[in-house]
């Protein structure tokens, strides 16, 4: 028929969604839950990289004194 019918149709779909509550089955939740809390403790940790404060390696092979940049002219 016409529109009316159409709206009511999918309006009682909608509340139908909304309030619909399926039985949970908790049971098998807890079994799930309890599988994966035994192996998040078989996951090794991650490995810790050392600190190096110490850049003077790096001062030399990245100084700014023998750019080729600084020499060139711009037109």
């Amino acid at each position: 028929m016409g529109r009316g019918r159409q709206k009511a149709k999918a309006t009682r779909q909608a509340r139908d969604m909304k309030y619909f509550s399926p039985a949970t089955d908790l049971s098998a939740l807890e079994r799930e839950l309890g599988k994966n809390r035994g192996h998040s403790a078989t996951i090794p940790s991650p490995v810790e990289v050392p600190y190096e404060s110490d850049y003077s390696d790096y001062e030399d092979k990245y100084s700014d004194e023998d750019d080729e940049d600084d020499q060139r002219r711009i037109s």
